[in-house]
């Protein structure tokens, strides 16, 4: 057999999405390229690897065994790089974090330096919804998660990073009745939702609850950035974290309406399993955290003050 490294990693991003154009996505790679791949790596094997039924691709399960097999190799050959590296002196390794959705404004500011600093350290960044964010904690897939709300079921340790603020906004399209009461502010305007599970949702829905207000809900959509795109539509309005609508704000796209017992507060913290023992790249990042964190929000996020 004479497959490549390449081929192995083409074929487990394919086997992990199940789709030829979600690897090429992936691996930043043509659709045609990774066709032509799939097929090299299949003529090395007198079983089939897929199955195409309908329009969905299958992997068999000889292809299952081949994929288990082709990430053991690409670990280990990644092994040898960080090896490398150790020997030279540099810390190497992978750091592994599952973000929040709104996070994915906040974590790469507190990632640039350490991983400009440090180029051995390949890092795995998942920005996903709450629940699969403590899910890849609980499971210990990741180093670590950056969440708003921390999880009741798991025990944790945490560093603190900064304050999340969520306001009520609208497009400035939309020419709201500024006489308009809360009650009638939630009860008459649409309001769009984000999907249940997540951190922004469950503020949301506790705000209108404790205020015993009966909202109008229009819509629901799964990732703050498709709620902002549909506010600045018009379609609606929405609570939302101030982290987020940043650039909307300045070009004057987006208002903030005034309403009592706005803004909601929370915290980003960035925890991890008390009991996981933290590989030499993460501890390098919680020391790098505690001594930098400070300058980081200074120099990044002084801006949020100011509204």
């Amino acid at each position: 057999m004479n497959y490549t490294l390449h081929q192995l990693q083409i074929f487990l991003k394919i086997s992990e999405l199940k789709s030829i154009t979600k690897a090429s996505e992936a691996l930043h790679l043509t659709q045609p390229a990774v066709s032509i791949q799939l097929r090299n790596f299949q003529e090395q094997f007198p079983i089939p690897l897929t199955e195409v039924v309908g329009r969905q691709l299958y992997v068999t399960d000889f292809g299952i065994e081949i994929a288990v097999a082709a990430e053991k190799i690409l670990n280990e050959v990644q092994s040898i790089n960080y090896k490398t590296l150790a020997f030279k002196g540099q810390l190497s390794g992978r750091l592994k974090i599952s973000v929040v959705s709104t996070g994915k404004y906040v974590m790469p500011y507190f990632l640039s330096d350490f991983i400009i600093q440090n180029e051995g350290v390949e890092l795995l960044m998942d920005v996903t919804n709450k629940s699969r964010v403590i899910e890849s904690l609980e499971q210990n897939s990741v180093d670590f998660a950056l969440v708003s709300v921390l999880p009741e079921k798991l025990k944790v340790d945490k560093i603190t990073l900064m304050e999340n603020k969520l306001f009520f906004i609208a497009s400035t399209k939309l020419k709201l009745d500024k006489s308009l009461s809360r009650k009638k502010l939630f009860e008459e305007v649409p309001l769009i939702y984000r999907e249940p599970g997540s951190a922004t949702r469950n503020a949301m829905e506790s705000f209108i609850a404790k205020n015993k207000f009966a909202a109008r809900k229009t819509m629901e959509l799964t990732s703050n950035e498709a709620v902002k795109q549909a506010v600045l539509s018009g379609l609606g309005c929405s609570i939302m974290p101030l982290i987020g609508i940043r650039n909307e704000l300045a070009n004057e796209e987006l208002q903030i309406i005034p309403v009592k017992g706005l803004p909601l507060k929370t915290t980003w913290n960035l925890i991890w399993l008390t009991s996981k023992k933290q590989s030499p790249a993460a501890q390098a990042y919680l020391d790098f955290l505690n001594i930098e964190k400070d300058r980081v929000i200074k120099v990044q996020f002084a801006w949020i003050n100011n509204i």
